[in-house]
């Protein structure tokens, strides 16, 4: 079986860790374990990741350094990816003992120059500011910036996949059995030029669309939303929370999730679900049980009768 793992935020960072590289390492390597699993177990595995708090501090980074000449997102999202697939690579390599061949793409993903997303930012990056810190930093540096819980994050625009330039460099890799670490961030946003050439635009692509579009590019059979929950929850946050073992596609768009929660995860889970492939939405730590249906939200064109 073919599975793309696309690992949430809490693989490399969990909220209110100081963003070290030796806590993203800490963090890496437990998801590198729960992974290991999969590979082990006999399938083929490719993994995405997002990068959301550290293109954000890269970004701080930058403007500190000399804010007339900051780098765009798109640039900043080439060293992310880097970064991060750095450190899963190694940490995969370790947990499997080097027993099968891993390599890091950095990914184009184009999408329209035209996406309205550009009109209305919406994806959170960087750290968390309590509303008053947000609204000073904003009003220094020209941010958009939306709530995010009980804090204030920077938000940029998440224009939707149309194009994934180097699936088939994937493809020639899953094909000879590599675990392919790529799209991270959500892949490197760039638009196609009127002569067919590539440039880099500013947006960070959301990193569980830009999976689920990547898992039907390649065919794959099943698409694992991983993260810090155990499942879709109804009434989340509340005393009469209920997890939910699977769910209708109609169901799970009907919960209307906010961006800012599970919906992002829920709409990707379902446009893959739509395809005819296998969705499920769960806890990094079972990540095999989720494959197996036996742990976490499984997406579904409809309930067995």
């Amino acid at each position: 079986m073919l599975v793309v793992a696309a690992l949430g935020g809490n693989a490399l960072l969990q909220r209110g860790q100081p963003l070290t590289a030796q806590v993203q390492r800490d963090n890496v390597k437990v998801a590198a374990c729960a992974l290991a699993e999969i590979v082990r177990a006999g399938h083929q595995l490719v993994i995405t990741h997002g990068n959301g708090p550290q293109v954000g501090l890269l970004a701080l980074q930058n403007d500190a350094y000399n804010p007339g000449e900051s780098y765009p997102l798109d640039v900043l999202g080439a060293q992310t990816a880097g970064m991060i697939g750095y450190l899963i690579e190694q940490e995969m390599e370790n947990a499997l003992q080097h027993s099968c061949s891993i390599a890091t793409l950095l990914t184009q993903v184009v999408v329209d120059r035209d996406d309205p997303a550009f009109a209305t930012p919406t994806k959170f990056i960087g750290p968390v500011y309590s509303q008053e810190e947000a609204e000073t930093r904003a009003a220094q540096a020209g941010w958009q910036i939306a709530q995010d819980g009980d804090k204030w994050r920077r938000v940029v625009a998440s224009p939707k996949p149309i194009d994934i330039p180097d699936e088939h460099v994937i493809k020639l890799l899953v094909a000879q059995g590599v675990v392919v670490v790529c799209n991270g961030g959500g892949g490197i946003p760039v638009i196609r030029q009127a002569d067919n050439s590539l440039q880099g635009v500013e947006a960070v692509i959301d990193k569980d669309f830009s999976s689920a579009f990547l898992a039907k590019q390649l065919g794959a059979d099943a698409l694992l939303l991983l993260t810090d929950v155990d499942a879709v929850y109804q009434g989340f946050g509340t005393p009469e929370a209920k997890p939910l073992s699977a769910l209708t596609i109609a169901e799970s768009h009907a919960l209307n999730l906010p961006a800012g929660s599970m919906g992002p995860k829920i709409n990707a889970a379902c446009s893959f679900a739509e395809s005819g492939g296998f969705s499920a939405i769960g806890r990094l730590s079972e990540a095999l049980a989720l494959l197996s249906g036996q742990a976490g939200t499984h997406i579904v064109s409809q309930h067995p009768t």
